[in-house]
């Protein structure tokens, strides 16, 4: 009976630090709380640079094609309130965000149905919805990929993603 239990516990010790090991990258989570009680959500995965720029980390990305705005698994939005992007209103719900890259440079965020994938399993076919992402270049360097809500001035909130010297960022409302 020892040795079954040992070998129980065994295996299960080996499939944790295989679940743990598998995603390469540590974890990130940053929310808020609209209104009362609703959670807004964001969980990703946080490469680093390493010792690169974002522009080589990122120049394999043919122009129109999909980052997954992390590693590992996709990055997953859930919110509990929709979200109102100027004109674009994102109903309730889960999503996995993908940044879509314009052959000027300019960057989209795309909100699609399907979420918990692997991140390189992009399906263009379940993209809901898309709003435009500010772009900047900026002085400082993060090495680590972050992505941050805040609250912005005069109301609305700000959704800013930052890795090596690039900036993305856009606002928004929730309903």
């Amino acid at each position: 009976m020892r040795r079954l239990t040992s070998v129980f516990l065994g295996l299960a010790m080996f499939l944790v630090c295989a679940a743990v090991l598998g995603q390469g990258n540590p974890r990130g989570q940053t929310s808020f709380v609209a209104g009362r009680a609703d959670m807004v959500s964001i969980e990703y995965g946080r490469p680093s640079l390493h010792g690169k720029t974002v522009q080589d980390r990122l120049a394999e990305l043919p122009a129109g094609g999909f980052w997954r705005l992390g590693a590992d698994k996709s990055t997953t939005l859930s919110t509990a309130v929709a979200l109102v992007f100027g004109g674009v209103t994102v109903p309730k719900g889960e999503y996995s965000l993908w940044g879509k890259k314009g052959s000027d440079g300019s960057w989209t965020l795309v909100f699609n149905k399907q979420h918990g994938q692997w991140g390189t399993q992009h399906d263009p076919a379940q993209d809901a919805y898309s709003v435009p992402l500010e772009t900047q270049t900026v002085n400082s360097s993060t090495d680590m990929l972050n992505i941050d809500f805040s609250d912005k001035s005069g109301g609305g909130h700000k959704l800013t993603i930052e890795w090596g010297n690039m900036q993305l960022t856009t606002t928004f409302k929730t309903q």
